[in-house]
């Protein structure tokens, strides 16, 4: 039997060979191990020496061992190029693609693994051949001409070829390898340029390369093809296809850009490199790029911010703006707005270091000193929202210049000072400005005191301190006095110093506004900027030691006797409770031993153990162990330590983005109300931050929903109108008596046990404000109702029958009912409006300054931003996501509370908000934002009750402007469906109009100054 297993070698014929019989054929030697001379075929393999002749070979249908010596040849350097735009090249790179690549892609690849360190493969110089503008325009054009026929070929009259998912994969592989170096562009444009021809044929070259990479091309023929593949039937697996992913595809644009900029380039180079970027601006990523390109160029030890201000100054002017201001805001939101106030040393050498590198690009930027000026004056509010160290940092770089300090300064006063700009602008927009205005004063002074004492004595000064007093707003007041003072006191002396004696302007917070006036930074080397942000250092454990026994005390004899009382009714039982037998383990139950775990985690008793858990999302015990004690772990550490202080961002960064892998139950409200410990924990500063995080993260929609859904719960539970059971579930077990002990002073066990803990529902702020809605208008619905009963003569029965309804009512039940699907209009007293509870001016400030005013003032920043942020308006103006906004705003004020100081301020940011243009644009055709401006407009209604003339006095065209809106409104819809959508907004509009008409009617005369030519 041996002889017959004999090895038999494979014989490869030519196509010309084939046609011939196989009969007729000499014979030839077979290829076997014995015989390593021979060969499968009588060719003789040989280099080709021309790329004609390897141009031949390769439409020949080469075999294996040819196409490696072709492959060889082309990619030799003495070899004219390949990659240079030639006829014969593009001969060459389309062969390869459509005629090579099918047939011999899967050997190349396995030939590419298994012959790394020992041969040469084939597979690079493919690559190497395939590396040109040139070659990848073949790609695309096979690329799209196969999703083409793919897509055609879904008709059921056509048959689909079933290579065509095969190529498709392969193209995707080959594309996205010839593309992966980080110095391609550098490469494709040295070769578009190489041969020294004249400008004209050049040009053309380089803009192909341009519009090719940045033009987003090669990303939607990529997520085309990828999105064929996953409906192939075949289910191919298609994971790893980053040319399909355009924030990938950003990224690798931004690392060949730094590479394009790091080689000795001069300036068509850089011009070339300034053209892929401002492509690369509009493929959706804004940040990403800038970040990335930053982060290169300025953030590393060899970096040179020039560099960034050259790649910056060959854009247009208007996009040199909006990347400028981006690079702003990232070394705040990066380095300086974690410091706060900013008056650690640390905080110093970092601002210094971020004004060293905002100068070190503005060498190169013609136009830069003007761009900050206008960044510290301009709409977008210096930073609106970050901390003071951008704005101290910007201002260092500008105070090298005199014109632009004494030009920042004038804008700042005649802003500071404008009424329209103190009524209408945001109040942490004020803020900043107010700032920026104590900061360039103090720079003025020390520089040209005598500039700063003239502009003192002008009537800008005056007119902006006569308008501050004159503000409605306590705040706009506050910052009027604080800056009077302040300024005052730089030029003035003894008696003239202006002094309001206001204990506000001499508090903690007045003193730090009145020291920016002597803050005084210089940019300095780049170094600090060159550390990642500090971290809390984390202590190390230690490993656990083997606890050994020791001896109980013996208590000491006395003559007392100890008796133990019992209540009487609860049998005597033993003090020493027995431990269960191991059999009764629940995990020793299953029949199989394979299944039972000794390995399980235990659940996290410190804060950074949770974050571990949160972190490890390939663990689904640790999944799930971190969403069901997040909640009561992060409130029972509130008070204690400061683990949750510390580690607050982080965590909350992490509920946000955490995603359900594992489909665990109750994983979205598990989410939330552990979103909702931290808030509740560190509501001043975690407030501010999720109303950051909705405007700036990179998040979905129902990701910024939860963040809204969190704030507009958490503000109700600060507030006092909604009870979380995680928070008496959170509560130390040595706050409470051992349960005998506790049986003694309580009658009724059932008082101390922990409430059931009921999932929030999807729609907890929809309900929230059906409810509040209900509130609203039962007051009205039962006035209609007795007026449409007759005189008040015929009303005897009726209020009998009321005095009666009347004793049987508990007086004490301010409960809010749930609205009904269908409003019934009854003239019940329980239905009427419960007695307005009182907040605490502290938690009404708190929900003010660290919920309302951030999200306000960030969507007016949004609003009217650059064009850069297209793309947050977009999400924005989700018609779901808009409507859940204006609710959580809504929620805010009404959580507030009327006894709020800020009530004024609130009033005018959230009504001036809903007339704005784009939001009522937004609100025409969709009734679920209708309706959420119009609960807005409710909750306003609500709260402003009692100071209902101070509203028509100080918002006269705003009331009356809303009146005409919702009159509009109310007649456009149609109504009519019984409990229906268009039925309850029509409802609620028709309350909102009841009550703008009793204002505007019995406040009439007060208004009429200020609707003078409305």
């Amino acid at each position: 039997m041996d002889e017959l297993l004999r090895p038999a070698g494979v014989i490869r014929t030519h196509k010309k060979e084939a046609e011939t019989d196989f009969f007729l054929r000499e014979p030839t030697a077979t290829a076997s191990p014995s015989n390593p001379g021979t060969r499968s075929d009588t060719r003789q393999h040989k280099a080709p020496t021309t790329p004609e002749e390897a141009l031949e070979i390769l439409k020949d249908e080469p075999d294996y061992d040819s196409l490696i010596f072709v492959l060889t040849f082309l990619s030799q350097r003495k070899t004219p190029s390949i990659k240079s735009p030639t006829p014969l090249s593009a001969q060459l790179i389309q062969v390869l693609v459509s005629e090579i690549v099918p047939n011999y892609w899967a050997i190349l690849i396995e030939d590419g693994h298994q012959s790394q360190k020992t041969k040469k493969s084939g597979l690079n110089p493919l690559l190497f051949c395939l590396s040109s503008i040139t070659g990848v325009n073949a790609i695309l054009v096979r690329l799209r001409a196969l999703t083409q026929e793919a897509k055609g070929s879904n008709q059921p009259t056509q048959l689909k070829r079933p290579d065509v998912s095969l190529n498709l994969g392969i193209l995707l592989d080959l594309l996205g390898r010839v593309l992966q170096p980080d110095n391609w562009l550098l490469e494709a444009y040295r070769v578009a340029v190489a041969g020294g021809e004249a400008p004209a044929k050049v040009r053309p070259r380089v803009q192909e390369i341009v519009s090719t990479v940045g033009g987003g091309r090669i990303v939607s023929l990529a997520a085309e093809a990828e999105d064929v593949l996953k409906n192939d039937s075949a289910g191919r697996n298609t994971d790893g296809v980053w040319l399909a992913d355009s924030k990938q595809f950003t990224q690798w644009l931004g690392r060949n850009i730094v590479s394009l900029l790091r080689s000795d380039t001069g300036t068509d180079e850089k011009k070339f490199a300034s053209d892929v970027f401002g492509k690369a601006l509009r493929l959706g990523h804004y940040d990403v790029i800038i970040t990335q390109l930053v982060s290169e160029l300025v953030f590393t030890p060899a970096a040179d911010p020039q560099v960034l201000g050259s790649l910056i100054g060959n854009l247009p002017q208007t996009e040199q703006r909006k990347v400028f201001f981006s690079v702003v805001t990232l070394l705040s939101t990066e380095y300086l707005d974690r410091f706060g106030r900013c008056e650690s040393k640390e905080s110093e050498q970092l601002i210094s270091a971020a004004a060293g590198a905002l100068k070190g690009i503005l060498d190169s930027l013609e136009h830069g000193k003007r761009f900050l000026v206008e960044w510290l004056t301009g709409s977008s509010g210096a930073g609106i929202g970050e901390g003071v160290g951008i704005r101290r940092s910007v201002m260092a770089v500008i105070s090298q210049g005199r014109d632009d300090l004494v030009t920042g300064l004038e804008k700042s006063l005649g802003q500071f000072g404008d009424q329209l700009y103190i009524r209408h602008s945001p109040m942490l927009q004020q803020e900043a400005h107010a700032q920026v205005l104590l900061l360039a004063a103090g720079y003025v002074h020390r520089q040209h005191p005598v500039k700063l004492a003239i502009l003192l004595r002008t009537g800008v000064w005056l007119n902006a301190i006569s308008n501050r007093l004159a503000a409605p707003h306590d705040r706009a007041r506050f910052l009027g006095m604080v800056v009077g003072e302040s300024l005052s006191g730089l030029v003035d002396k003894g008696e003239k110093r202006l002094n309001f004696k206001m204990e506000e302007t001499n508090e903690e917070e007045g003193s730090w506004y009145k020291s920016l006036t002597g803050v005084s930074d210089v940019p300095g080397p780049l170094n600090p900027l060159f550390k990642a942000p500090t971290a809390v250092p984390q202590k190390t454990q230690k490993p656990p030691q083997k606890a050994t026994a020791k001896p109980i005390p013996q208590p000491r004899q006395t003559g007392f006797i100890i008796e133990e009382l019992s209540d009487g009714e609860a049998p005597e039982e033993d003090d020493i409770i027995p431990y269960a037998k191991p059999d009764s383990d629940p995990e020793d139950s299953d029949d199989d031993a394979t299944l039972v775990r000794r390995d399980k985690p235990k659940a996290p008793v410190y804060i950074r153990d949770l974050i571990r858990y949160f972190r490890d999302t390939e663990s689904y015990d640790h999944q799930k162990l971190a969403l069901t004690t997040a909640p009561t772990l992060i409130r029972r550490k509130a008070n204690y330590g400061t683990e949750v202080s510390e580690h607050a961002d982080e965590l909350a960064s992490l509920l946000v983005g955490l995603s359900d892998k594992f489909e665990i139950d109750n994983f979205d409200d598990l989410r939330l109300q552990g979103m909702m410990a931290i808030v509740v924990a560190q509501p001043e500063k975690m407030g501010q931050w999720f109303a950051k995080t909705f405007f700036d993260g990179d998040y979905s929609v129902s990701q910024r929903a939860s963040v809204l859904v969190v704030l507009g719960l958490s503000a109700r539970e600060l507030a006092g109108y909604e009870t979380s059971g995680y928070a008496a579930a959170a509560a130390f077990p040595s706050k409470t008596l051992p349960e005998r002990v506790e049986q003694l002073y309580i009658d009724d066990p059932s008082r101390h046990q922990t409430p059931a803990l009921k999932p929030l529902p999807p729609n907890a702020l929809d309900n929230i404000a059906s409810s509040l809605t209900s509130t609203f208008l039962a007051p009205m619905a039962a006035a209609a109702a007795d007026a449409a009963t007759g005189p008040d003569v015929l009303k005897l029965s009726t209020f009998t029958s009321r005095l009666g309804n009347d004793n049987n009512t508990n007086p004490d039940d301010n409960s809010i009912q749930p609205t009904n699907p269908k409003i019934k209009y009854k003239t019940n007293p329980a239905n009427r409006k419960p007695r307005v509870r009182a907040i605490p001016n502290t938690t009404a400030q708190l929900l003010s300054t660290s919920f309302f005013t951030p999200l306000t003032a960030r969507f007016h920043a949004a609003l009217y931003a650059a064009s850069s942020n297209n793309r947050l308006r977009t999400i924005l103006f989700q018609p779901h996501l808009l409507a859940l906004y204006l609710k959580t705003l809504a929620l805010l004020l009404h959580a507030a509370g009327p006894s709020t100081l800020a009530l004024p301020h609130m009033t005018a940011e959230l009504w001036r908000l809903l007339l704005n243009t784009s939001v009522r644009a937004h609100a025409v055709g969709d009734l679920s934002v209708t309706r959420a401006i119009l609960f807005a407009l409710v909750a306003l209604l609500d709260v402003n009750e009692a100071r209902m003339r101070d509203v028509c006095g100080e918002l006269g065209r705003e009331v009356v402007e809303t009146q005409e809106w919702v009159a509009g409104v109310f007649g456009g819809l149609r109504g009519g469906d019984e409990g229906g959508e268009e039925e309850q907004v029509k409802a609620l509009a028709a309350g909102v109009l009841v009550r703008l008409r009793e204002g505007v009617e019995k406040y009439r005369l007060l208004m009429v100054g200020d609707l003078i030519g409305f």
